[in-house]
């Protein structure tokens, strides 16, 4: 089976991410993949010995010429069938490119960001099928109007095993320039306004007035980083957080965590999350989209709701007043990560819908 793969992200996280463990268990399955993505990207480079990879402009949302660029490619190609990665012009440009050349294509929807019905009745038309990495996603679509036939659930995954590790002794005062004793709450997000960022640091200033030893840490990049930047320095607490960027040593570093927040307004399902489960760390997270599906209440981490900063703030309190709550929620979180998310789950699913596509075109 030979199937092309377009991806129009830049960096190599979330659903990039996604698609790599993707692309590296299809081959293992003997399926012939071929990568259109941004040339020269992380993704692109890594992909591949696990992929063809086609390097083109791609230039987001407007850009109409992906269109014939995609065409011409699958036109060469001759794919099995074409299974689209990401909006980012992605999925509109694409789907009409697939459609053109009359290949079956799916497309895989990361995101539970509400889209009007009229674009949904008219972009999902161009997909055989639109597989959602939660049920939080699923209902989404459903409710904008997605017939349900099209609809398939395949969750997202992480490897488990390059979580779950200690925390080496002296790393954080190595790599982050904190003490060696500091109790660190840690979030993994871009830094854009869903996330919630601003949330948190609501939450935030009376914990660190009670625990000298406390240190929040942003993992991350994104248009919001000047913003945070300034009311960081604004509200004087410079020093005590910290803007760290993206990194490329998370598997090193969030078993050093005491806790991961994640207050997203809106979340999909959450890598990051997964990620910090399989290394045990207990999360505390908004009740929201799929993060239920990723986080459960009271048995790997603590919900609450979105927006709340006085439920965030008690929901932290309690867990840092808590080494053994602490301990319990992490355990469980790194099971069940091991459990339920892992990278061979994910590529079956796939693997299945496929399968069945493609069956239905013959027939």
């Amino acid at each position: 089976m030979k199937v092309l793969h377009v991806e129009g992200g830049a960096h190599l996280y979330g659903g990039a991410l996604q698609l790599l463990y993707l692309l590296e268990g299809l081959a293992e399955h003997g399926i012939d993949n071929h990568l259109a993505c941004r040339r020269g990207c992380a993704l692109g480079i890594r992909a591949e010995p696990f992929a063809r990879v086609h390097g083109m402009p791609m230039h987001g949302d407007l850009d109409l010429l992906m269109i014939a660029r995609l065409y011409r490619l699958i036109r060469r190609l001759q794919p099995d069938l074409v299974h689209l990665h990401s909006r980012i012009g992605a999925d509109l440009m694409g789907g009409l490119a697939a459609r053109l050349a009359g290949v079956p294509v799916l497309h895989t929807r990361r995101v539970d960001n509400p889209e009007p019905r009229w674009l949904v009745t008219l972009k999902y038309r161009l997909h055989d099928r639109v597989i959602a990495i939660s049920e939080g996603i699923a209902r989404v679509l459903l409710a904008e109007g997605l017939p349900s036939a099209k609809l398939r659930v395949v969750r997202s995954a992480v490897v488990a095993e390059r979580f779950a590790q200690p925390c080496r002794q002296g790393l954080i005062q190595e790599r982050l320039g904190l003490p060696e004793d500091a109790l660190l709450l840690g979030v993994v997000a871009q830094l854009i306004e869903r996330k919630g960022h601003a949330v948190l640091l609501d939450a935030v200033p009376s914990l660190l007035s009670e625990q000298p030893r406390l240190h929040l840490i942003f993992f991350g990049q994104g248009p919001l980083a000047a913003t945070l930047e300034q009311r960081i320095k604004r509200t004087g607490l410079s020093g005590r957080v910290h803007l760290l960027g993206f990194r490329t040593d998370l598997d090193e570093l969030l078993p050093c965590l005491s806790l991961l927040v994640h207050p997203a307004l809106m979340e999909g399902l959450g890598v990051s999350l997964l990620q910090a489960a399989a290394a045990a760390v207990p999360i505390i997270a908004s009740r929201v989209g799929g993060i239920p599906e990723a986080v459960q209440d009271g048995v790997t981490g603590i919900l609450t709701p979105p927006g709340d900063a006085a439920a965030l703030e008690q929901a932290m309190r309690t867990l840092l007043s808590s080494p053994q709550l602490r301990e319990r929620l992490g355990r469980a979180g790194a099971e069940r990560a091991r459990r339920a998310f892992g990278v061979d789950a994910m590529v079956a699913g796939n693997l299945a819908i496929y399968h069945a596509l493609l069956a239905e075109y013959q027939r």
